[in-house]
């Protein structure tokens, strides 16, 4: 349980870099603002401590899910994904991106490497916004179309693509280059170890890099060894029926 009692937003943000999405909602400034205590900062900014408090809890108690996926319809599976980590891809981009310009701003010049995880970011999110357009426009689709054929709902169609297997390797060559530029941010951030002399945006920026590695991950796997060799394996069964 996280002890907030009498201590500084500063220190809330130190115990669980997590806490920062809830002051980051209700605009409070975690970093150099943050030498208040809680009750001082809703009295200032006229915010319900209650619901300050909530919000906080809410951002520390995410449990991880347990899923038996290689046994779920593949349509199931398509919007989980999407509902998931395609909307968490998207929550968490402008968060980070914002964190990563402040902290380029301030730590630029002392940290430079932090240039270039920003602008290495920056392309990986414009990648990734692209690449779950294409799936949720094109892929997700017609593999929805496969689990209905499979329940003879529909007959079977042939794909405009020709065969699933020409967007999946598409998808999965994007994978590749999502996790170079992932494995490059990991390098120059130390494995995400910020410096001694990090204020708490820079120890937070650090910590949701490596949370989103970490759905990413995740994510490509679900994609790469569940979803995409079901789905192909369907395909090839509804053909030769």
């Amino acid at each position: 349980m996280l002890d907030i009692n009498d201590k500084t937003v500063a220190e809330i943000v130190s115990q669980d870099y997590r806490t920062a999405d809830a002051f980051k909602k209700n605009g409070i400034d975690f970093c150099c603002g943050g030498k208040v205590t809680l009750k001082e900062v809703c009295e200032n900014k006229n915010i319900s401590y209650e619901k300050l408090k909530a919000d906080i809890e809410t951002s520390t108690t995410r449990r991880e899910e347990k899923h038996d996926f290689n046994h779920w319809p593949l349509d199931q599976l398509t919007d989980y994904i999407s509902e998931k980590h395609h909307r968490y891809v998207r929550e968490n981009i402008p968060i980070i991106t914002q964190y990563a310009e402040k902290v380029t701003l301030v730590h630029g010049n002392g940290s430079p490497e932090t240039v270039e995880i920003k602008d290495i970011f920056k392309a990986l999110s414009q990648e990734l916004l692209l690449h779950m357009h294409k799936e949720e426009s094109i892929l997700f689709p017609y593999i929805k179309k496969l689990s209905a054929m499979r329940r003879g709902e529909i007959p079977f169609t042939p794909p405009p693509f020709g065969s699933i297997q020409n967007p999946i390797r598409m998808m999965e060559i994007e994978h590749e280059l999502a996790g170079d530029n992932e494995r490059r941010i990991k390098e120059l951030s130390n494995s995400y170890e910020p410096p001694a002399h990090a204020c708490n945006t820079f120890r937070v920026l650090y910590a949701k890099l490596h949370e989103f590695e970490s759905d990413l991950h995740k994510h490509i796997h679900l994609e790469n060894n569940i979803l995409f060799p079901r789905a192909i394996k369907l395909e090839t069964k509804l053909t030769r029926n």
